[in-house]
């Protein structure tokens, strides 16, 4: 696909979602008034509109190899784009979501997001921030929820393969669930600036990982998983 018409696709993506997003959180805010589940169904319904201009204006095909189970689960994936962010709200049918706590703070989104229900993590409080994590965690598989983590703590390029954050283990552990590992390779089309090329984004589901690993275990094994379809370093557009 040439140049100008991938510019074209990304210029009329982002001119669709990004406003439709205000509207999104205008109307999400009023719904939140009647109750958790229409903030729930807004939120749902933000996502699918997502992917309904991901898949016909960028011309991006999401392939799931691979399924998530049902119920409560730790579910660790690998983070290259804000598209799989979109995508797993989807794929898991509205779970809990652990994100830095500058995007909780964003004036009425964050509020949006805090009765969604996340976990927002202050990624330079230390224990406070872990002890806040577990607490949040234990409140969303109480409610039946599965937990999304992305376990390298933030976005990183095709071919970085940073260690597990320490938040991810004491997750792990105090909340004794089962994690399913989740890799992506979204950011070979999808990259840090303006234009998101079209093509195939593979979500490869991982074989689940007990509950009870001892950290280096479970560690090693989310790591390897998470990094399934990781690919040499490129220029990503």
């Amino acid at each position: 696909m040439g140049r100008p018409v991938t510019a074209l696709r990304s210029l009329v993506y982002a001119l669709i979602f990004y406003p439709a997003t205000v509207l999104w959180v205008l109307v999400g805010v009023i719904a939140s008034l009647f109750g958790g589940r229409a903030t729930l169904a807004i939120v749902l319904s933000w996502a699918r509109l997502h992917h309904w201009l991901v898949a016909n204006v960028l011309a991006i095909r999401i392939r799931v190899e691979g399924q998530i189970p049902a119920g409560p689960h730790l579910i660790a994936v690998k983070h290259q784009s804000m598209l799989e962010t979109m995508e797993m709200v989807r794929l898991t049918h509205l779970p809990v979501i652990v994100i830095k706590k500058e995007l909780a703070d964003i004036p009425l989104f964050g509020w949006m997001t805090r009765r969604y229900g996340v976990i927002a993590v202050e990624r330079s409080a230390g224990a406070k921030a872990l002890r806040a994590l577990v607490d949040e965690g234990r409140k969303a598989i109480a409610a039946g929820r599965a937990v999304i983590v992305y376990p390298e703590g933030t976005r990183v390029r095709v071919g970085q393969q940073p260690p597990l954050k320490s938040g991810f283990a004491a997750l792990y552990r105090a909340l004794g669930l089962p994690v399913v590992p989740v890799a992506v390779d979204s950011g070979r089309l999808w990259g840090r600036g303006f234009i998101h090329r079209s093509g195939t984004v593979i979500v490869k589901v991982g074989d689940t990982i007990p509950a009870g690993l001892d950290r280096k275990a479970v560690e090693g094994r989310v790591h390897a998983a998470i990094n399934a379809l990781d690919l040499a370093p490129e220029a990503s557009a």
